[in-house]
């Protein structure tokens, strides 16, 4: 009767389905209180529901610390379907749930593998997940549904939450709410004619009615119990409809005789309802476990192939219920027995809820689950088994030890105040001084985390020096890199370096990092000519597929090192590389990045589509982690490309969001962007600002400094120019390489036309020109090189040389026009109108017609990727990239993907 009263809200449910049985699928989020009839109204649509494969789970309060617990049961019935996934996502599956060998699984690898996995069974008959109580979904469960959920709009699958509260921190508050309130008065006395005796009296009739505020479950077991004045016990004015049911449940319970009661408390302490394990854990109790019977005849319980609470609520209430020593006695029942090979989690578990002192034996079994769940790529399920651990080891080190592994775990799970607190109680603990300096290295990591203040920063440099040298050095490279981008205060940067340098010298025999510490050290405190040996020797070893790892996110410095350095080729290998080895290992924590440093070595080369279909994929992937993505790249692909008004909206995200401020690209790209619009004075205040961060001891990018000398060049301000050709100078004798050479030559040239500069010295401004174009030549840097002919030819023309200014302006307009770099192309159009010359026109850019995303796949596909392997890249299913396909070949008036791969080459 109550599912009547429901018509609307069913309704929007079966939308929901036809929607999905279209191939438009959704996600749904069925919100309210317990008792409310969330699970009633999900039972009656899907039991007449036809055509669907559906899945159902449910949330468990005492298996939310459980790695993936409720996944699994989604997952079960279509593990078949994990054979047609890509090896990574195959990988990452049967690593969750313990059917292959791989460790440590990404999550979001795991999100995209279980949306694969559906989209693959979604290809026989559409699916439909229902997942009942996700108020206690275990963590990894949650983050990998509510992915899934945000993914399957193209795809033949719904997917349903049902829950009590949708929090901003479960996710759920981002998807369609769908929320149940209490029944109205009308309809509540409908529900409560149908289910009570006849002639029940009216007065009591009303009280129940009253007492229950429209809680159909409510109003079925206060029905249930009524006495002669109504509810048994009524409700207590600061006590609400749920607490009321509970008790509710509890009496009923104490009505039962006492070893029912122990079965029932057994029963609820086993969270899978497993009658086989019941059966045994009650004959270890010495229970006969057909009393169950009689809790089912007392509406607590339904047995079936497996036990079912009536409801959610009657499982807390009981175990709440219960006094200590019985709970810990029906844990330890269900400890033993349990299967040690087959749940070694569920058995340790049960052992530490079984104990009341501290039992190094348990602990030890606690410390294995947390390794086991460690290795699936399960930080909070770890974090909770080691948690647990420390409580029941004895006060030793070890114990402090226990609770700094677990502090580390919750850091590493995004817990980052839990962290904290497992920390302060470590501290109040018994440690050797390796113990207290682990303690502070990992309460400065939260600190920082917390809130990523240069002090934060500087507490992780006070407590490298208890570490041993090797720890030290990694914490101090740490540190320092952390300073680099985000300090804008004078010379804090070169005091920490030399702080670093007076307790961590040098050594030999050097590891890769130790190198990568030195040569960021040398950058940043040393003259060019000084520092560049060591910047030589860290980009060798870091670079070197035979070395030892440097890890993902210190390769990223390697980028940038590569970079300053001028070393085209090393640029492009080293990017590709990084991003290969982090798709490779799922280290999805570094690909952001990694993909914005492929995305400048293709801006620098030319290929500035790609450069966009870098940056797309590094949005995706930040966008399916949660994180606001670093702006410093996007900048300087805006700047080349000359949208000024993108690149404005673009730069004020700059220090929101918990984004730093990227002040030394934000320097750098403005000086690209202004450069390539002609406005020079703009450019030169950009460059001399950089300019000025670097002698005050911060970090600026070294590649500023040809912009300095362009932009003081143009305006005549020549001798500001000093300090940045004296470093292109010292970079290009030390460092030889065509790239570096050919900026210090091309700067020669700029600067020879101001006679400030060059006081009493002749340069010979064109051969400095050709020589520098011929350099750029032998590297890839093509944008440079269109601009180096492109200055060139404004010197040929304000010497009135215009045949020959006409054909380096041509041939620099079409080549920054093709690459995409509008700002310069206009500024090279500029110069040849200002000779009576025509740009040749060129078609635009097919591809301009199509959204970010659409260009991103459509360079993917282009390129050779399958749908899946596009889908892999971009967190999204294989459907969603063929619905974009179609629009791409709709827009671009193709058909297939050899007219596309003709289109994007």
């Amino acid at each position: 009767m109550q599912l009547v009263a429901r018509e609307r809200e069913r309704i929007e449910i079966d939308r929901l389905l036809v929607s999905a049985a279209a191939g438009r699928g959704g996600a749904l989020v069925v919100a309210g209180e317990a008792g409310i009839g969330k699970s009633a109204l999900l039972d009656s649509a899907m039991a007449g529901l036809e055509g669907f494969a559906v899945v159902r789970s449910a949330g468990a309060e005492f298996e939310q610390d459980l790695l993936y617990a409720t996944l699994y049961q989604l997952c079960a019935p279509f593990l078949r379907f994990r054979f047609g996934l890509p090896a990574v996502q195959q990988a990452a599956l049967e690593a969750v749930f313990g059917l292959g060998e791989q460790t440590s699984p990404d999550p979001l690898t795991v999100g995209l593998a279980v949306l694969g996995l559906l989209h693959e069974a979604a290809q026989e008959q559409p699916v439909c997940c229902v997942v009942d109580d996700a108020q206690w979904l275990d963590d990894a469960s949650r983050r990998a549904l509510v992915f899934v959920a945000r993914r399957v709009a193209v795809e033949r699958v719904a997917v349903v939450f049902a829950t009590r509260e949708a929090g901003p921190a479960s996710g759920l508050a981002e998807l369609p709410r769908l929320p149940l309130s209490g029944l109205g008065d009308e309809d509540a006395r409908a529900v409560l004619g149908a289910v009570t005796h006849t002639g029940l009296d009216c007065e009591v009739f009303d009280r129940i009615l009253a007492e229950a505020h429209g809680n159909p479950l409510a109003l079925l077991e206060f029905a249930h119990d009524a006495g002669p004045f109504g509810v048994a016990r009524p409700m207590r004015s600061q006590a609400g409809v749920v607490a009321a049911l509970e008790e509710q449940f509890v009496r009923r319970l104490d009505r039962l005789p006492s070893a029912v009661r122990t079965l029932v408390v057994l029963a609820a302490a086993e969270p899978v309802g497993d009658l086989g394990l019941l059966r045994r854990a009650a004959e270890i109790l010495g229970l006969d476990a057909a009393g169950l019977d009689t809790a089912e005849n007392a509406g607590l319980l339904s047995l079936g192939p497996r036990l079912r609470f009536r409801h959610p609520l009657v499982r807390s209430a009981v175990y709440a219920a219960a006094i200590p020593g019985t709970r810990r006695r029906v844990h330890a029942a269900l400890a033993e027995a349990t299967d040690p090979e087959t749940g070694p989690d569920r058995r340790a578990w049960h052992r530490a809820h079984a104990v009341v002192e501290v039992d190094e034996e348990v602990a030890v079994e606690l410390e294995r689950s947390a390794d086991r769940a460690r290795q699936r790529g399960g930080y909070a399920a770890a974090a909770a088994f080691m948690e647990q651990a420390g409580r029941l080891t004895p006060v030793s080190d070890r114990q402090a030890g226990r609770l700094l592994a677990a502090a580390q775990l919750r850091l590493q799970s995004g817990a980052p105040a839990a962290a904290r607190a497992l920390v302060a109680r470590a501290a109040h603990l018994p440690m050797d001084p390796h113990g207290q300096a682990e303690a502070r290295l990992l309460r400065a990591r939260v600190d920082y985390q917390l809130g990523q203040t240069p002090e934060a920063t500087g507490a992780l440099v006070d407590i490298a020096e208890g570490l041993d040298p090797d720890r030290a050095r990694e914490t101090y490279l740490e540190a320092f890199a952390s300073f680099m981008y985000n300090d804008n205060e004078p010379g804090r940067l070169q005091r920490l370096g030399a702080h670093i340098r007076e307790r961590a010298p040098r050594r030999a025999p050097a590891r890769p990092v130790d190198l990568l510490l030195d040569a960021l050290l040398d950058q940043n405190m040393l003259p060019v000519e000084e520092a560049v040996p060591a910047m030589l020797a860290a980009a060798a070893a870091c670079s070197d597929p035979a070395a030892p790892s440097t890890g993902p996110l210190r390769m990223n410095l390697v980028c940038q090192l590569v970079i300053d350095l001028r070393d085209d080729a090393l640029m492009e290998k080293v990017a590709n590389r990084q991003v290969k080895a982090a798709r490779r290992q799922g280290a999805l924590a570094a690909l952001p990045q990694a993909l914005r440093y492929q995305a400048i070595a293709r801006v620098s080369v030319g290929r500035f589509a790609e450069a966009a279909a870098s940056l797309g994929e590094a949005r995706a992937v930040d966008e399916a982690a949660g994180t606001a993505p670093l702006l410093g790249a996007e900048l300087v692909c805006i700047a080349y490309s000359g949208d000024v008004d993108r690149y404005r909206e673009t730069q004020s995200l700059l220090g929101t969001g918990g984004r730093p401020f990227e002040t030394a690209g934000e320097h750098y790209s403005r000086a690209v962007l202004h450069n390539g619009l002609g406005n020079h004075e703009a450019a030169l205040e950009a460059a001399l600002a950089a300019q000025q961060r670097q002698q005050g001891g911060s970090y600026s990018i070294w590649a500023v400094n040809a912009e300095l000398v362009e932009a003081a060049a143009y305006v005549g301000r020549g001798k500001e120019a000093a300090t940045a050709l004296d470093h292109l100078e010292a970079l290009a004798r030390t460092n030889p390489v065509p790239w570096a050479v050919a900026e210090w030559l091309q700067a020669r040239a700029l600067l020879s036309q101001d006679e400030g500069r060059y006081e009493g010295r002749e340069e010979d401004t064109e051969a400095l020109y050709r020589e520098a174009i011929d350099q750029f030549a032998r590297t890839r840097v093509r944008i440079l090189y269109a601009r180096a002919r492109m200055t060139y030819g404004e010197w040929l023309r304000r010497e009135n040389r215009r045949p020959e200014a006409r054909a380096e302006l041509r041939a620099a307009y079409d080549m920054l026009s093709a690459m995409g770099a509008r700002g310069f192309a206009a500024r090279a159009a500029r110069g040849l109108r200002a000779i009576g010359a025509r740009p040749r026109p060129h078609g635009e850019n097919p591809l301009g017609e199509l959204t970010a995303q659409e260009r991103v796949i459509a360079g993917k596909v282009g390129a050779g990727a399958t749908s899946k392997e596009v889908a892999a890249m971009l967190f999204l299913s294989p459907r969603t990239i063929d619905a974009h396909l179609r629009n791409i070949y709709r827009k671009l008036g193709i058909s297939s993907r050899r007219q596309l791969r003709e289109l994007t080459l």
